[in-house]
């Protein structure tokens, strides 16, 4: 019994970090297969069936949190594609000029269809796991599946004030907990990612919740977004 008690075990002693980055436990009493990386859906135990009303039109995860910048959706988004995107969720004229160029140029070449690189930085969504860089929350596997497991450890292991919400430092915690040695580009990459989201999501409160974060997984919160921030400005016209 007490080597079966072990086998299960989540904390070693002689691992203080094991005890301070607390695993869920029993997720499959809530979400069915928490660990079976899903291709269509993205849900959680609050939501086992994903957004509800959004069309994944059969693109994985990670296609549909990218498809949203496809303005055209011809299936390549570039470069002004991604700035209208950013321009849509409200952020200025300079961030997302910025941040659109420093995307592209980042992920460009790891989506293309050939070897020869294109001067107009499109990104392939077909190809977009390609794209997928180290020290990540690893929600996302490597063929753009969405493991639920994964976002729930995530909210288990770093928020410790409101189990459900992440306040600005255990989302740096949360970054640097997932470092990985020497990997410069993915530290760079995951602190600029989640720092955007963060921007974009926060509550009044200052919080990031774990229904925003399940949302920008799928991309249903970039649509929710823009829906709101044009009708607000619709309304002030």
């Amino acid at each position: 019994m007490e080597s079966s008690h072990e086998a299960m075990a989540t904390m070693a002693e002689k691992a203080p970090i094991t005890s301070q980055r607390k695993l869920p436990l029993e997720l499959d009493s809530k979400l069915p297969k928490p660990y079976l990386p899903r291709a269509l859906r993205a849900p959680d135990t609050e939501n086992v069936n994903g957004t509800w009303g959004h069309k994944h039109n059969n693109m994985s995860v990670l296609q549909q949190h990218a498809a949203f910048f496809d303005i055209n959706n011809d299936g390549i988004i570039y470069p002004w594609e991604t700035y209208t995107g950013f321009r849509a969720l409200g952020f200025n004229m300079i961030f997302s000029l910025i941040i659109s160029f420093l995307i592209h140029l980042a992920l460009s070449y790891s989506t293309l269809p050939t070897w020869l690189p294109s001067p107009l930085l499109p990104i392939y969504i077909q190809n977009i796991h390609r794209a997928k860089h180290g020290s990540d929350s690893g929600t996302y596997d490597t063929e753009g599946r969405y493991i639920s497991a994964n976002l729930e450890i995530m909210f288990s292991k770093y928020a410790h004030e409101t189990s459900d919400k992440l306040t600005l430092r255990e989302l740096w915690n949360m970054t640097e907990g997932n470092r990985v040695a020497y990997d410069f580009f993915g530290w760079v990459a995951s602190k600029l990612e989640w720092g955007i989201l963060y921007i974009l999501a926060k509550d009044e409160q200052g919080y990031l919740s774990k229904e925003a974060v399940r949302r920008c997984f799928d991309g249903s919160l970039f649509e929710y977004c823009a829906k709101v921030r044009k009708g607000a400005t619709e309304k002030m016209a």
